[in-house]
């Protein structure tokens, strides 16, 4: 079965709140014959639009071929978060790969923000940009392992925009009765992820770069020029540039060993009002510390955004709202009367170490996916990394691919099966509160 048409409807946005509330984009038209490109790059998500117009601005002519719609994939459904640092903690990146590496890829992640901040200034992308994202913790051991984390930051990296909140100062950033605290990273940032990704593809459009939606890539002919075939027609390209993340299916087997799909589920309320202040009464962006990761926010029209649940199948569960339900009424039980008025679902994409994947996959060829939940930056930004590798600067990029990303065992063939007994075993830790 194929992800891309397995839970969505052929060239439609699903029935989201960010859908409802995007400035529309027109269409563009899917490809047709035969076409030439410096660089062609196939997904019009972050990753995909952020390549394209790094390169176009260079001067490379480009063409981008998605299947669906551009931000159709995790870039316009997540929970917005722009988190600091890469998805592992720099304590655990320290430990994997040496002090040295954790640096690089600290200050990395520092430029990865400052990235997706000034291109939303540079292009004036209406994606209602705020700052601030707490961490929290169940208990009390929990938050002291995040106070120590914060002061880490602190002396290690010289990162001062994170507080330390006990329980008590917790309850005026999120007044929920599951946490005991945690901390608060200002420097971080949440936002409308789908205009997010309008905005950078309207970008990439006026900097020049050939937009085809509805040109679904089935094969890539590899060598000196690649041939990337669709049903329509197909590019002949000097590079290429993989950027489908939970989408690849089986158009580069290195990858999709090395790379997951998951599903995640998220519901937007009816709006608030007055009932802000017992949720959230400062505008921040909250994740948890589950192992299947609760995060939540407000919209800019106070409905509350709360993800919560994942799947590992291809199908989405029929009823996404009971699914997103169990976990909010865990965390606000005084909720437990509020109406979902939009719930939806999105494919994501992990990998073992939970760190992004990035790769020569040819000579020709490079490819950035596996963002596992932290991709509002890493996906930018890894964008960014490739379209400097074509010109001929890799230094980023192979700071990033030299982290080790192991297969799932067993390969593509036996992940799902493998994946799901251990993202089980996680799941009933959570609920046991271990």
């Amino acid at each position: 079965m194929n992800l891309l048409y397995a839970n969505d409807k052929r060239g439609s946005y699903p029935e989201s709140w960010y859908a409802a509330t995007a400035t529309p984009l027109e269409r563009f038209a899917p490809l047709k014959g035969a076409q030439t490109a410096d660089v062609c790059v196939i997904g019009g998500g972050y990753t995909g639009l952020s390549a394209a117009l790094h390169l176009a601005q260079a001067g490379r002519k480009v063409i981008l071929l998605e299947a669906q719609r551009v931000g159709f994939g995790a870039s316009g459904r997540n929970g917005g978060q722009l988190g600091s640092g890469q998805r592992a903690d720099q304590v655990a990146l320290e430990k994997m790969l040496g002090p040295d590496h954790a640096r690089k890829l600290w200050d990395m992640a520092e430029e990865t923000k400052d990235l997706v901040k000034s291109l939303i200034a540079e292009h004036e992308i209406d994606c209602h940009l705020k700052p601030g994202v707490a961490e929290t913790a169940r208990a009390a051991a929990d938050v002291d392992e995040l106070h120590h984390y914060a002061d880490h930051l602190s002396r290690t990296y010289g990162y001062d925009q994170v507080d330390v909140l006990d329980k008590a100062a917790l309850q005026d950033v999120c007044p929920s009765p599951a946490y005991k605290g945690g901390i608060l990273d200002m420097g971080a940032a949440h936002l409308h992820p789908l205009n997010l990704a309008l905005g950078l593809s309207r970008a990439a459009a006026a900097a020049g770069v050939v937009i085809h939606e509805g040109a679904a890539v089935h094969n890539i002919d590899k060598g000196t020029k690649a041939k990337v075939q669709t049903d329509a027609g197909h590019v002949m390209a000097d590079h290429v540039i993989l950027a489908c993340n939970g989408y690849l299916g089986g158009l580069e087997r290195k990858v999709a060993a090395r790379v997951m799909p998951i599903n995640n589920f998220i519901a937007a309320t009816e709006p608030l009002g007055d009932r802000v202040a017992d949720v959230l009464p400062r505008d921040v962006a909250v994740a948890d510390d589950r192992f299947v990761v609760n995060y939540f926010r407000l919209s800019h029209d106070k409905r509350l955004l709360f993800g919560g649940g994942e799947s590992y199948g291809y199908r989405f569960p029929r009823n996404i709202d009971a699914t997103v339900r169990k976990p909010m009424a865990q965390v606000f039980p005084h909720l437990a009367d509020v109406t979902f008025d939009y719930t939806w679902g999105g494919t994501l994409a992990i990998t073992m170490k939970r760190l992004p994947y990035l790769a020569r996959v040819a000579p020709n060829m490079l490819s950035a996916s596996g963002y596992s939940g932290h991709g509002v930056g890493n996906a930018v930004h890894a964008g960014k990394l490739m379209a400097l590798a074509v010109q001929g600067d890799g230094d980023g990029f192979d700071t990033m691919a030299r982290i080790p990303t192991p297969s799932f065992p067993g390969g593509a063939a036996l992940r799902n099966p493998l994946l799901i007994l251990a993202m089980s075993w996680y799941a009933t830790r959570d609920r046991l509160g271990i």
